[in-house]
């Protein structure tokens, strides 16, 4: 195939764009997500992609980018946030209704290819992919391609325990997982609101805690460095476990310039050995690198 399409399924939009094979953008489409409806979301992903080729007149591979991860056993969804797409077989339904093998993958996994193939991560053989937005995800690409693991799980690091607790950390927020404290609670966006929050008593959204600590704001200033440092804390235990060649960030916090500076040399004092010599880098395809992770689901020949 000399296209490759590539779907980003969000809670409130599905996301369509064609790619060539050297990752230049053809062509892209965009529609609301049916919610709540399963049957009418697999449609609607379909319909995007059929519309793409009828475009461009020529057919393609087809990746998805989906909230969730599919269980390799069973081909069922898990964990994903858009519920009704919850214990159903999506990639089978998909492949079925396309009349050609589809693939999904976790959104983070397709920020994580997307950095690798062509963005911050590019020439790197372990690429770990971090999504800091209102949730907190992470995914794993080796050698280009998604490690998604037996358990659909590979790279689901915002639901491990922040590590090296603290004085007031434990046991930590709930998580809408069922465990209680897991790094999503502390160094996601809606995580440092929160955290905010109970030490201050001010609700503010995350820009607006920014955009104080610009001004000087001791309070705000406060709530970033101690987000650095739980988000250095989590990082060690990556860093322990599998090294990466590369991080990347992706998502609404990873625009925040100042993690690149303050948090290398704070993952320097958690990791084992005292030391952190791996690049930490801004995602270069911003919120096109889902997206165009789906489409590169497929590798090149």
């Amino acid at each position: 195939m000399s296209m490759r399409i590539g779907v980003d399924l969000g809670g409130t939009k599905i996301e369509g764009r064609a790619f060539d094979n050297k990752g230049q953008e053809l062509d892209r489409l965009r529609v609301p997500t049916p919610r709540e409806d399963y049957d009418g979301t697999v449609a609607t992903i379909i319909e995007v992609a059929k519309s793409l080729e009828t475009r461009l007149g020529q057919q393609g591979t087809l990746g998805v980018g989906i909230p969730g991860s599919v269980v390799k056993s069973t081909g069922l969804v898990k964990n994903a946030n858009s519920t009704w797409l919850n214990g159903r077989p999506l990639e089978k339904d998909l492949s079925k209704s396309w009349g050609r093998e589809v693939r999904c993958a976790n959104d983070a996994n397709c920020l994580a290819v997307s950095e690798a193939v062509d963005g911050a991560g590019a020439g790197y053989n372990v690429v770990f992919g971090v999504i800091l937005g209102t949730g907190c995800g992470g995914g794993v690409a080796i050698a280009g391609r998604v490690h998604n693991g037996p358990n659909g799980i590979g790279g689901e690091w915002g639901h491990n325990s922040l590590p090296m607790q603290r004085e007031g950390e434990w046991p930590g927020p709930e998580c809408y997982c069922g465990q209680r404290g897991c790094m999503e609670t502390w160094v996601a966006g809606s995580g440092l609101e929160r955290d905010f929050l109970a030490v201050t008593g001010k609700a503010l959204r995350g820009p607006e805690i920014v955009k104080l600590s610009e001004s000087g704001d001791a309070e705000a200033e406060a709530a970033l460095q101690r987000l650095e440092d739980r988000l250095a804390r989590g990082l060690s235990n990556v860093c322990n476990l599998l090294d990466p060649d590369a991080i990347v960030f992706g998502g609404g916090l990873s625009q925040l310039d100042r993690l690149y500076t303050n948090v290398p040399p704070l993952i320097a004092q958690y990791t084992f050995g005292k030391g952190f010599e791996t690049p930490l880098r801004k995602a270069v395809h911003g919120d096109a690198s889902g997206v165009r992770g789906a489409a590169w689901l497929w590798p090149q020949e």
